[in-house]
């Protein structure tokens, strides 16, 4: 597997990541011993980043306790990233809080669940507008004084909150959507770059619509975020599908995979940038780390931008869940 640099402090991370959060929410029912040994199987073929967060377990740190559980016996090998930034006391209710008290908390509840000595990058998993950002990036800095903490991350954050943070403690990596079907954030690379932050893709097969299995809409189980994802609506998803349709005949023509193919061309788009795709198949996860193999062409590229120019159709929330960049 190759490795890249995100941020000048020094962050090496495999190509290609792991997004856990599917492992225990947002897509159904999950297996807690499918979702170790998919990420297990990630390690052995060389996935060293592994990304979860305080809210994928809604309070209860299962999604933290699985990865520390399966990572245990490669602790020293591997990235652990996680996330603050949200009220769970009563259940998810979209409450932010990154008040310096609650960072502080979330981090120690997530040395515990995770079972390690220090949190290898912490991000705040959504910007809290009654909280200056200021404030945050000085409590992490303080966490990462304390050797409690090694890098700082954001998530979903604007320029401006960018820079102010940045210049209280230096931010290593942006987390935020990025696929084929969602190219907003290319409108922050130039400023990322300037300062020299490393770019995490989440969801970067467009929530599992870019693997060539997507079903419309309320044909999920109950509890899936795909059924009131816009991408799947009537209307969209069959514009979704067909351009799905023309990559997966374009990445047949490179004996790949449509999945592979999407990957790839995030890779592409810079050294800078390294996706996390999630799955809870550990034949899926063997799928995903092979793009990192995928060379693509400016001919391949010329391509997929005829097929995709701007993105998929849909936005990739409901208008009220929409982060706000500032």
């Amino acid at each position: 597997m190759q490795q890249r640099t995100l941020g000048r402090q020094g962050l090496v991370t495999s190509a290609i990541g792991y997004g856990t959060m599917g492992l225990t929410m947002a897509y159904g029912p999950g297996d807690e011993r499918e979702g170790i040994a998919a990420i297990r199987r990630a390690f052995d073929l060389g996935v060293t980043f592994f990304d979860t967060a305080e809210l994928y377990g809604l309070g209860t740190g299962s999604n933290e306790i699985l990865v520390g559980r399966a990572l245990k016996s490669a602790r020293d090998e591997v990235v652990i990233a996680t996330k603050f930034g949200f009220d769970l006391t009563n259940g998810f209710t979209r409450a932010l809080n990154s008040r310096p008290d609650n960072i502080r908390k979330v981090a120690d509840n997530s040395l515990r669940y995770l079972g390690v000595d220090h949190l290898d990058v912490l991000y705040q998993h959504r910007v809290d507008p009654d909280v200056p950002i200021e404030d945050v990036a000085g409590t992490v800095k303080e966490l990462i004084d304390a050797g409690k903490v090694k890098y700082f991350g954001l998530s979903e954050a604007g320029p401006q909150t960018i820079r102010k943070a940045h210049a209280v403690q230096p931010v290593s990596v942006l987390q935020t959507e990025y696929s084929l079907f969602e190219r907003d954030v290319e409108q922050l690379f130039p400023v990322l770059r300037e300062l020299g932050i490393g770019f995490v893709a989440y969801s970067p097969l467009g929530r599992g619509f870019i693997t060539g299995t997507a079903k419309p809409a309320g044909s999920y189980d109950a509890t899936d975020m795909r059924n009131h994802d816009p991408r799947w609506q009537p209307g969209n998803f069959e514009k979704n599908l067909k351009a799905v349709q023309q990559l997966t005949e374009l990445a047949a023509t490179k004996n790949a995979t449509v999945s592979q193919l999407a990957l790839a061309w995030i890779l592409a788009q810079g050294e800078d940038i390294v996706p996390i795709p999630g799955t809870r198949s550990p034949q899926r996860v063997e799928e995903n780390t092979t793009a990192a193999d995928l060379a693509l062409t400016g001919d391949d590229l010329d391509a997929i931008a005829q097929i995709l120019p701007t993105g998929g159709f849909g936005a990739r929330y409901a208008e009220n869940a929409l982060p706000t960049w500032i």
